[in-house]
């Protein structure tokens, strides 16, 4: 059983920063593509950051030069580093994987004021 844990959310002002982190159990870590994903309140659910077993990365324009995303495989730990937080920022953050099938943390709330 894979469990994804997320952490680091919380109530920030426009401009400033967060760090989200997903602590992620067992050897398929070190193997699997870690995604975050967002959903803010009656939107869908949208990719925001990927980054491979090789340390590729992809973003969403949305995010792109302000968020970044990596992992420490000795941890089984993939960080999301979140600067200039705008408000429409603000959303549930989920990390997920794929291991023969879709695992999704709990999610962690990001709120961000104007």
């Amino acid at each position: 059983q894979v469990q994804l844990v997320e952490s680091g959310g919380g109530l920030v002002q426009a401009g400033g920063s967060l760090r989200l982190s997903c602590a992620a159990s067992g050897t398929i870590f070190r193997i699997n593509a870690m995604t975050w994903y967002r959903q803010a309140p009656g939107e869908q659910r949208e990719l925001v950051a990927r980054i491979t077993s090789g340390d590729s990365t992809i973003y969403a324009d949305s995010v792109k030069d302000r968020f970044t995303i990596s992992r420490e495989n000795a941890k089984n730990t993939v960080y999301l580093q979140m600067n200039s937080l705008k408000p429409e920022d603000t959303a549930v953050y989920y990390c997920y994987t794929y291991y023969g099938r879709d695992y999704w943390g709990k999610g962690t709330l990001v709120t961000v004021s104007s």
